[in-house]
């Protein structure tokens, strides 16, 4: 990319962010995906506006559209690492414990709890809505490759780990989608990362891919949760 391009590109991405709606959208995707319509009535203004502020996002480079693997109709926003280097989380979160949710406990949850304890000392835990009988022998392979320890783990339903006062990270589409009405109601807070499934492809790189992707979502939360006090 030449000089010009780069420039442009900059100027870009600080008009877009010169919107306060439009960055407070960038903040709500911070630690976690939303779909369009959440983000909307977080901020209480149109779908047709909304729709809007996400094209000039868009168009900047700064978010993405992902398509749900739970509802299709649905799709969510993530925003690209890396584009605002400049840019730190704005949230500061305190938790008693966080717990890393999916279907079947047996993959993403998993991996993201062991993740999570070498990068921060909140305690951790991980469920599933559906939980699988076993860790997915793929998930195990890719645990071993990088020194996580995941062998001795077992999923666990939803029901007997959440408490009100955990913070919630759903890295599922289907869980957040099964979970997202009963979690607010009951006040409990809770962050979505639309992490695709890796079981679906069943490939040692698919799960790699959803190694990594957990990994640099968890570099980028743990600093930002501290303990409760």
């Amino acid at each position: 990319m030449d000089a010009h391009s780069s420039v442009e590109q900059r100027a870009a991405v600080h008009a877009a962010l010169g919107d306060p709606t439009r960055l407070s959208v960038v903040d709500a995707l911070l630690l976690g995906d939303a779909s369009p319509s959440a983000l909307a009535s977080r901020l209480g203004i149109t779908s047709n506006l909304m729709a809007h502020h996400v094209k000039v996002l868009e168009s900047a480079g700064l978010v993405c559209r992902v398509r749900s693997e739970g509802d299709r109709r649905r799709s969510y926003l993530r925003l690209n690492v890396g584009t605002l280097d400049i840019l730190t989380p704005v949230v500061r979160l305190a938790a008693p414990r966080v717990v890393f949710v999916c279907t079947h406990n047996s993959a993403r949850s998993q991996l993201a709890a062991a993740l999570w304890r070498q990068h921060s000392d909140v305690p951790v835990a991980s469920a599933g809505t559906h939980p699988a009988r076993q860790i997915h022998p793929r998930a195990l392979a890719a645990a071993r490759r990088h020194s996580l320890r995941v062998d001795r783990a077992r999923p666990a339903p939803v029901a007997d780990v959440l408490t009100d006062s955990d913070l919630v990270v759903t890295v599922c589409d289907g869980a957040h989608e099964e979970l997202e009405r009963e979690l607010a109601q009951r006040g409990t807070p809770a962050l979505h990362w639309s992490i695709p499934d890796p079981a679906a492809r069943n490939t040692d790189k698919a799960f790699e891919v959803a190694y990594r992707a957990v990994e640099a979502r968890i570099e980028s939360l743990a600093p930002a949760v501290g303990p409760t006090h």
